[in-house]
């Protein structure tokens, strides 16, 4: 069995750049269905005997229609080339309201041919996946919030322990529940004990509800088809890194990740799809296949130290002129704030005119406070002095202009200031 796996495509991700004038769609939306093509295409090429996709076709679960048109496409192409297909729901494809109609709803409701949408805990044995020699366990996104009205529970902490300790309990029924004979797979919309988060953030307990390492890596199992974390990785093993010498286990625990970059925090990991060769009896075979021609993310952070030719200091921290076309360029700036003015952005953006976006974030340092000399009380000084404290301590260069105005302003209008 060819198994292609895929997760997270997230395609109206369009937080970054223009529209396409040809089809109205944005750019970046574009960049998603381009992957999403890719992937489609390998399906019906290397004649994949099922495509098993883990969840979150959307950011969230009330799509635009016409995201809802593109997505329905690629869809549909597979359903065409009569190529199994399963389509998880995960976190962001459904509502927290219990009853809210899901954002893969319409693909079940139309019972489109060779497409089966996976809502609900399973355990699909052949009959229900077209007569292939095959047996799936679905386990879709957990909604929390149905879950603790469902068993009634009011402490978080409590529901959660018996959440997870219930559906493991289910899994593992469900392994017990298969004919030996045949492959088995799991695919889950989760997170698992001991997975990384892009930007290797371990997984906190707690905060999702989250699968056992052991659940999971039960040698029953023949291939682990997860989504929710946007990271490449496998649990059980090697991930797509080629340097990678993490002993090869059984069962391939997989995350493929997103199939684009979502954004500046998953600018150094590449994006990929999964082939896995499932034979009863034998190691499953994984191949990392590579979606090429995803939209690079290029991060620049500078702390200024001097205040002499500022623009062209930062112009040189900025990518070079053979790096720039196309990427999404984000740079960080820190400096004192008195040199706020000798920045000039439009001279910047103007220098990336050939990135496809650029984000440019200027962090002034806040001015150490001023400390009044030993011995001295706030009080004991008058509103000149303390503003003249603050200009030496600012380092402010037209000091004495300022106190001078002050003093008019002071005498003019008769104020009473009070020390504070």
């Amino acid at each position: 069995m060819k198994i292609l796996h895929f997760a997270d495509a997230h395609i109206d991700m369009a937080n970054y750049g223009r529209h396409d004038p040809a089809t109205g769609l944005p750019l970046r939306v574009l960049d998603f269905l381009k992957s999403l093509d890719t992937i489609v295409d390998a399906a019906i090429e290397r004649k994949a005997d099922m495509v098993i996709f883990a969840g979150d076709a959307y950011k969230d679960r009330s799509p635009a229609p016409t995201f809802q048109r593109e997505w329905g496409r690629r869809i549909m192409r597979l359903s065409q080339a009569k190529i199994p297909t399963l389509l998880l729901v995960g976190n962001h494809d459904i509502s927290p309201a219990i009853g809210r109609a899901h954002a893969l709803q319409e693909f079940k409701t139309l019972q489109v041919p060779y497409v089966k949408v996976l809502d609900a805990p399973a355990l699909l044995k052949p009959q229900d996946l077209w007569d292939l020699p095959l047996q799936v366990i679905a386990m879709p996104w957990v909604a929390r919030s149905g879950l603790m009205a469902a068993t009634g529970e009011t402490d978080s902490s409590q529901a959660f322990s018996r959440i997870e300790e219930n559906i493991g309990d289910l899994i593992s029924g469900y392994i017990d529940d298969c004919d030996s004979s045949l492959p088995i797979i799991l695919t889950a919309h989760a997170s698992i004990e001991g997975a990384k988060f892009g930007g290797e953030r371990l997984v906190m307990l707690g905060n999702d509800l989250v699968l056992s390492g052991g659940l999971v890596k039960n040698e029953k199992l023949n291939y682990v088809a997860m989504g929710h974390i946007h990271k490449p990785q496998n649990i059980n093993g090697p991930g797509p890194d080629r340097n990678d010498k993490t002993p090869n286990s059984q069962p391939p625990v997989i995350y493929p990740g997103s199939i684009e970059r979502v954004d500046f925090g998953e600018m150094k990991e590449d994006r990929f799809f999964v082939i896995a060769d499932i034979e009863r009896g034998r190691d499953t075979k994984v191949e990392w296949v590579q979606l090429t021609g995803v939209r690079k993310f290029i991060d620049c952070r500078v702390t200024l130290e001097s205040s002499e030719h500022v623009t062209e200091a930062l112009k040189k921290k900025l990518p070079s002129p053979k790096d720039m076309p196309g990427a999404i360029i984000r740079l960080i700036v820190e400096y004192p704030r008195e040199w706020d003015s000798l920045i000039d952005e439009s001279a910047l953006r103007k220098h990336t005119v050939e990135a496809f976006e650029f984000h440019f974030v200027k962090r002034p340092q806040l001015l150490s406070r001023a400390r009044i000399d030993g011995g001295q009380a706030v009080s004991a000084l008058s509103p000149l002095e303390l503003l003249d404290q603050y200009f030496k301590s600012a380092k402010v260069s037209n000091a004495d202009e300022l106190k001078k105005l002050a003093q008019e302003i002071i005498a003019e209008d008769g104020l009473e200031i009070r020390n504070t």
